[in-house]
């Protein structure tokens, strides 16, 4: 409770100078004096904000609960040793700069540290304002990195109507983590949705964003470093095919969170989320303009979302269009009700998850002031139907402003000034993960790594191989039992076409083998009867390990090609069986696996066996880096890998020959 209910504070560099930070900590400290026991520290003594100040922590009777460090970190030293002298549990860390030694001193002495370099913490419920800034009290929990990102987001929040009802700034975390900080708002009754700015992911954040789903509040991430100038090198095509934005979003499926690019698409967002997350995708569309109509129609298509066509559309009034969208034509302007009912239409009709109502409602008490009575009571109807019925609605307004907009969003309804921002959050929050997956891994070979594609077949003895056979000498390969077509592969090298260390389609192997033996020496060869079954697929399936998020699982189109087309899906490992083929269903590609043009399906089933299996071994064993199979070649009779590259844990490949170096 040091962070979010503290008994006692002390704001050490309070002052009087509203361009100081001391100025605003001390001002919002004192908003808790009815709680809390507050006490300003000010050096130079005197009165702040008419509040006596002590000197220093010593000149107190009872040391504080938590302790706000405002002053010049060359201060922060001495502070510190007073405070933990005193039997302080707990620092916010609002300056920089705070030295590696005073945060070992704070740990060392079982206190926590909030920061450094932070911009504080704000807590609605127990009237806890640590921060720069003004906060609206409402249910949007803020955990951010950035502090002028949070309190950006809190701004946007407070126009809203969303508000929030909890805000820690992390800074530097070199104590207190967003981790933390997330799995302290999963009990935090004011809190219905959770948004969170984050530049890095420590350990556990995925875990703590599934428990807050799991407990009614969903997540919504805002990070950075999604550009290809983000993207981390690669040692193999699984590598150079994932991006820090792919395994980010991989890691929101994985815990039923979303991640969104800017701070008001978070806001808008979690406005529409503060009511629920909607139940599905479809989404009907109500306008009194039929052009604003079909704008808000093609902009939720692009979203995402589907429109379908209505069946049930008795009470809509007479001279409304039928169709979806709905055109009132005018008749919103003869009976206000008229917007309600057509709400109550769609709500009520069990056709659609979600309504967007779109145009001048909003607009006619500040226009004719006559009607602004009736248009708040045709707000507050819609506010009850979206309640009654549990259908998700969202509203764009014309008017940034006004009684009835208000009205609409006291009572739960997300209401945008541009229709794209609003079709926008509904297409994100209609495709919310739902909670997140328990898998759980099987039983993997115990096989110990060895390097060589030969080896990698025996690893991964689940996966199916053509028939093949170790080759050092040109005897071997002239007395091979394996019929041709025939591959050659140098057994080594895991980028094997970009050496000149592979050749395909042989039928007379023995003078490729001599010349590739003089070329790349002596070692072990492999050769492998080609696969030539028609009406197949070329695919690479692959798993790494992210540093952020652990192990994650990629498949796409195959072949040489893989990292030009870039047509992959990829979710954090393990996954099951199931998820592999909705992974395999979002390729570009997938039409070529449903059967092409009157082409044999190939068995996704196998492969979707495959991507799971691969994914569970990684997962399950840390002493591997990552596995890659390309091309997988799967047809209507199964799958067959033709090469196969695993990389072990702190281990690099050396892609200039033959060696291998730890």
């Amino acid at each position: 409770m040091i962070f979010s209910d503290p008994a006692s504070v002390a704001v050490v560099g309070a002052s009087d100078d509203p361009a100081k930070w001391g100025h605003w900590l001390a001002r919002g400290a004192l908003v808790g004096h009815d709680r809390r026991a507050v006490h300003l520290v000010n050096r130079g003594g005197g009165a702040v904000l008419g509040q006596p100040t002590v000197r220093s922590l010593s000149e107190l009777a009872e040391a504080p609960e938590l302790v706000v460090l405002a002053v010049p970190a060359a201060h922060v030293p001495a502070v510190v040793d007073e405070a933990l002298a005193a039997g302080v549990r707990g620092f916010v860390g609002i300056t920089s700069g705070i030295d590696d030694r005073v945060i070992r001193r704070i740990r060392d002495a079982g206190a926590r540290l909030l920061g450094p370099n932070c911009l504080g913490v704000f807590d609605a419920a127990t009237s806890l304002h640590l921060a720069w800034g003004r906060f609206q009290a409402g249910s949007l929990g803020v955990v951010s990195q950035s502090g002028q990102v949070g309190l950006e987001i809190a701004g946007l929040a407070a126009s809203s109507g969303t508000g929030v009802s909890r805000f820690v700034s992390v800074g530097n975390q070199a104590d207190v983590t967003a981790t933390e900080a997330l799995l302290d708002l999963v009990s935090h009754d004011l809190t219905t949705v959770v948004g969170v700015y984050l530049e890095s992911f420590g350990a556990g954040i995925v875990a703590a964003m599934s428990e807050l789903r799991a407990a009614g509040k969903p997540v919504v991430l805002l990070t950075v470093g999604t550009s290809v100038a983000a993207r981390e090198a690669a040692r193999t095509h699984t590598g150079a095919l994932t991006s820090s934005s792919d395994v980010v979003d991989a890691a929101c499926r994985r815990a039923g969170a979303v991640r969104v690019t800017t701070p008001a698409a978070l806001v808008d967002l979690a406005a529409v989320l503060t009511s629920g997350v909607p139940r599905g995708g479809r989404v009907g569309v109500i306008s009194d303009s039929g052009g604003q109509g079909a704008i808000a129609a093609d902009l939720a298509v692009a979203a995402g979302l589907t429109m379908p066509v209505l069946s049930v559309v008795d009470g809509l009034p007479a001279g409304a269009s039928t169709r979806n969208p709905i055109d009132l034509a005018g008749t919103g302007e003869q009976d206000l009700a008229n917007y309600a009912r057509a709400v109550e239409v769609l709500a009520r009709g069990g056709e659609v998850d979600t309504v967007v109502l779109s145009g001048y409602f909003g607009s006619y008490g500040p226009d004719a002031p006559s009607l602004e009575e009736a248009e708040v009571a045709v707000a507050a109807r819609i506010c009850s139907l979206a309640r009654e019925t549990g259908v998700t609605v969202v509203v764009h307004s014309m008017r940034e402003d006004s009684a009835a907009v208000r009205t609409l969003r006291t009572g739960g309804i997300p209401v945008q000034h541009t229709i794209e921002r609003a079709v926008a959050a509904l297409g994100h929050a209609s495709r919310l993960g739902r909670n997140s997956l328990e898998v759980v891994p099987r039983t993997t070979s115990a096989t110990p790594f060895r390097p060589g594609y030969l080896a990698a077949r025996e690893l991964l003895s689940f996966v199916e191989f053509p028939s093949a056979h170790a080759v050092t000498t040109a005897a071997d390969v002239t007395a091979t039992a394996l019929k041709g077509p025939f591959a050659l592969k140098a057994d080594w090298l895991p980028h094997k076409s970009e050496h000149g260390g592979v050749r395909i389609g042989l039928t007379e192997p023995t003078a490729a083998f001599e010349e590739m033996r003089a070329r790349l020496g002596p070692g072990t060869y492999v050769l492998e009867e080609m696969d030539t079954r028609e009406h197949t697929v070329e695919l690479i399936i692959g798993a790494k390990r992210d540093h952020s998020f652990g192990p994650v699982v990629l498949v796409g189109s195959g072949g040489v090609h893989a990292e030009l087309f870039r047509d992959t899906a990829i979710e954090l490992a393990p996954v099951t069986p199931a998820t592999a083929r909705d992974m395999l269903a979002r390729l570009t590609c997938a039409p070529l696996l449903s059967g092409w043009r009157g082409a044999p399906a190939p068995d996704v089933t196998a492969l979707a066996e495959v991507i799971a299996r691969i994914s569970e071994t990684l997962a399950a064993r840390s002493d591997l880096a990552e596995i890659e199979l390309n091309p997988v070649r799967v047809g209507p009779d199964g799958v067959l890998a033709v090469d196969a590259l695993i990389i072990p844990s702190e281990e690099t490949v050396n892609d200039t020959g033959g060696q291998r170096v730890a």
